[in-house]
């Protein structure tokens, strides 16, 4: 070994899988590669023995059976909501909410009541291969402190809604408690923020337009729910003479900064509208299903160019927080409900997990793709398993066979927090004591 080939080894971990998604577009499988990781960063992905040779002294870590990828990137969630998890369901959009969903935020909502569910959805979240959660949700320093403790990166949400809660009084509570969040976690590195309006029906004009004034004093993405029902556009129709995406567009909020989410009722007139906007839309498959909301209009989408992208919603309305479920379930519905089998490829899919969701969050510079400079958030998948067996395509097997179950090593930022299966970060048999404690008091208290 060459002294320049020692020193060029030193703090460097080096991952030898059988095969390698760089998920950037057009890309193949790379077979008989390697990904070195040194500190934060990616520091190169090259063939096998050229990493050897390069890094002949550095920690190794043999993945003979996995596909590496990036992160997945939850476009949007509600973390906390994991305490709530199968607490009502079958039942439609605003009952669920109404009689069920926000009764019970009313009476339990609070800062460790944040924390401590969005630290098991942190650790969920990590056993499935995800290492960005777009958050939107009361106390958002609960859910800052979780991503931080964590490991795990998250979008923070300024998060207002025009009717008090627990949290907050009003709209000017809402974000005056919400900037205070954003000052004092600012800078840290695991962490994006977003104004975040909850969604037209609860949200005024006035408020609206505070918000988009915040997002462009700070430089932050907009995240909003827009389009998830008919009964909303009809409500919005008969209050404001108009659908909501016409009224957001008259109030300056359709651009490059809008993280629009559910989008499943949109005329051919409104796809056309986001895509010269350059809005970003989250498809929220599972969800939408299980709310009987409907299911976006994918195809029309993606031939309008439109930026779509995957989140799970929260555990409440889906109730798994798995993006592989949501990885293939896109796929699926956009050729079932279209009767088109090459509407979202597997590739595509997995786009709209990796590249296509950093873009949306703004970190297209530096997330999303496993290149040399971005940071060294990466994914070990094992396909050794014999329902993963045989492997003719690897990424194919990703988004139509492999689980989240087959996720095995997990690191951000080049730390490991998830190693053969074990979350490294939390202590997940506490975690669950704490969580159990919460249960135990709101079933009391119901």
């Amino acid at each position: 070994m060459t002294a320049q080939a020692s020193q060029a080894s030193a703090g460097v971990k080096l991952l030898l899988p059988r095969w390698l998604i760089t998920m950037t577009p057009g890309s193949p499988v790379l077979e008989q590669h390697a990904l070195a990781m040194e500190g934060d960063r990616i520091a190169a992905v090259l063939p096998r023995e050229e990493a050897l040779q390069r890094y002949a002294s550095a920690e190794r870590v043999e993945l003979p059976h996995h596909v590496l990828i990036p992160g997945l990137i939850n476009a949007h969630t509600h973390s906390a909501m994991s305490l709530l998890r199968g607490v009502a369901d079958d039942l439609a959009l605003m009952d669920w909410l109404n009689n069920h969903i926000w009764p019970l935020e009313r009476q339990w909502v609070s800062e460790d009541w944040v924390y401590q569910g969005s630290m098991l959805s942190a650790a969920e979240a990590i056993r499935g291969g995800v290492t960005y959660l777009n958050d939107m949700y009361f106390f958002p320093t609960a859910m800052a402190r979780a991503a931080v403790d964590s490991g795990l990166r998250a979008g923070v949400s300024i998060n207002v809604i025009d009717f008090p809660t627990g949290y907050a009084a009003n709209a000017q509570d809402y974000i005056q408690k919400g900037l205070a969040a954003y000052e004092q976690f600012k800078g840290e590195p695991l962490l994006d923020w977003t104004s975040a309006p909850h969604a037209p029906y609860t949200v005024s004009d006035d408020t609206f337009t505070q918000l988009r004034e915040l997002a462009e004093k700070y430089d932050l993405q907009v995240h909003c729910h827009i389009h998830e029902t008919q009964d909303e556009i009809d409500g919005s129709v008969k209050q404001y003479g108009m659908r909501p995406l016409e009224r957001l567009d008259k109030l300056g909020l359709l651009n490059e900064r809008m993280i629009a989410v559910h989008m499943v009722h949109l005329s051919p007139q409104e796809i056309e509208l986001i895509a010269a906007k350059g809005v970003h839309l989250v498809h929220n498959p599972s969800s939408n299903l299980k709310l009987a909301s409907g299911i976006a209009p994918v195809k029309a989408l993606e031939a309008a160019g439109v930026n779509t992208v995957l989140g799970t919603d929260g555990a409440a309305s889906n109730n798994r927080q798995d993006m592989f479920t949501e990885i293939r379930a896109a796929a699926l519905l956009a050729k079932g409900s279209t009767g088109d089998p090459l509407t979202v490829s597997a590739r595509t899919a997995l786009e709209m997990a990796t590249v296509r969701a950093a873009k949306a969050m703004g970190r297209a510079h530096d997330l999303g793709t496993l290149e040399a400079g971005k940071q060294a958030d990466v994914v070990a998948v094992s396909l050794e398993a014999l329902e993963c067996q045989p492997v003719y395509h690897a990424d194919a097997q990703l988004a139509y066979v492999a689980g989240r179950e087959h996720v095995t090593d997990v690191w951000v930022a080049g730390r490991q927090l998830l190693k053969n299966r074990i979350n490294t970060s939390i202590d997940t048999g506490a975690l669950m004591g704490r969580v159990q404690g919460i249960v135990d008091k709101m079933r009391a208290g119901r």
